[in-house]
């Protein structure tokens, strides 16, 4: 029989409760909401085959404690490059962007833009991209967690009148290029790069304010670039692609290092090399089916002949050159950067 007081009973059933009540307060409080905000509207191709099987993969992965709250086209405002900013102040908690968007903020990440030092395809310029950036390129992110580095795929040339074939093609030509190393090779072929927002392509092409386009295939439908152009060039399928822009898919330092460890699991299980899998995976699949329809609807799909090519690298080494000089002066080995991209590239080049 106890001869303990009601009292003593009662306080020692609540402190045998307690863990209890708190145990379903801490599950409680693990429930955790991603902001992931990005540029483009929720039909597009990342949207619908990147982002949102990525979220369903954490929330899954989590036992449903981790939930995306999606933000495309900017809905949390700003612009692209002020989307690597949103997410290192947390405004949002997962950003998809590009490095290249930043001059001058992630040097050693420049590396991967330069020309023909990479495979044409999504997949295997992504693979070579996050190679890259495991050896080089994790001091440029530091502030950041990391969740992908992949390619946005080899560019191709798109002309509204007339093909570009040879070194000589380029000259006197109206392009618009996406990225400040794309406007420099072409620049070093004797073209005339136009930067302007991808809204404004399809419009400025109809009225002959440019010529055409650099974009990789998969934009081109997705803008209606391939009802104003006629002509499509691209290099042989096993040579090194004019040039790629690298995008990033980062996540907030702080928010990710507040996870419970299980949380951070379900992170990292969909990240790193998967992710970056699948991003070029997706990205391959948008080139196939534009070049596809391209080619279904008389646009005309041309491959530049490999001693044009050749010449074409040749020309273009000055972009090279030069960044190795700036890379050096900002205290970087830029000539072992270059290199190794190259090597790497080579690495996962088609055979």
């Amino acid at each position: 029989m106890s001869h303990r007081s009601p009292l003593l009973r009662s306080l020692t059933a609540v402190a045998a409760a307690l863990p209890l009540v708190l145990g379903a307060f801490s599950a409680q409080a693990q429930e955790v909401t991603i902001k992931f905000s990005h540029f483009l509207p929720p039909n597009s191709n990342f949207h619908k085959n990147v982002a949102e099987p990525w979220c369903a993969a954490i929330a899954k992965d989590s036992g449903g404690k981790l939930k995306c709250q999606m933000y495309p086209a900017l809905q949390l405002g700003g612009t692209p490059p002020q989307l690597v900013d949103q997410v290192k102040n947390g405004v949002a908690d997962v950003v998809w962007t590009s490095p290249s968007y930043s001059t001058g903020r992630f040097p050693r990440t420049e590396a991967l833009e330069l020309p023909f030092s990479l495979p044409p395809g999504g997949l295997d310029g992504s693979r070579a991209m996050w190679d890259y950036y495991q050896k080089n390129g994790v001091e440029d992110f530091k502030d950041f967690k990391v969740l992908a580095i992949f390619s946005a795929s080899n560019v191709v040339m798109s002309t509204a009148s007339k093909p570009i074939l040879t070194v000589d093609g380029f000259k006197g030509v109206k392009l618009r290029s996406p990225s400040r190393f794309a406007a420099l090779f072409l620049t070093a072929l004797g073209g005339t790069p136009v930067n302007m927002p991808v809204a404004q392509v399809t419009e400025s092409i109809s009225k002959g304010v440019i010529d055409g386009a650099m974009a990789p295939w998969e934009v081109l439908p997705a803008t209606k670039i391939d009802e104003v152009t006629k002509y499509h060039m691209e290099g042989q399928a096993n040579q090194p692609g004019f040039t790629q822009t690298p995008m990033a898919i980062l996540m907030n330092k702080a928010k990710y290092d507040s996870l419970a460890p299980e949380l951070k699991a379900a992170i990292d299980k969909n990240s790193g090399q998967k992710l970056v899998d699948l991003t070029g995976k997706v990205w391959d699949d948008g080139n196939n089916d534009a070049r596809k329809k391209m080619t279904a609807q008389g646009n005309k799909v041309l491959v530049i002949k490999p001693e044009d090519y050749a010449a074409m690298k040749k020309a273009a080494a000055s972009v090279e050159a030069d960044w190795i000089k700036q890379a050096t002066a900002k205290g970087l080995d830029g000539a072992k950067l270059a290199a190794d991209v190259r090597a790497i590239g080579a690495k996962y080049m088609p055979k």
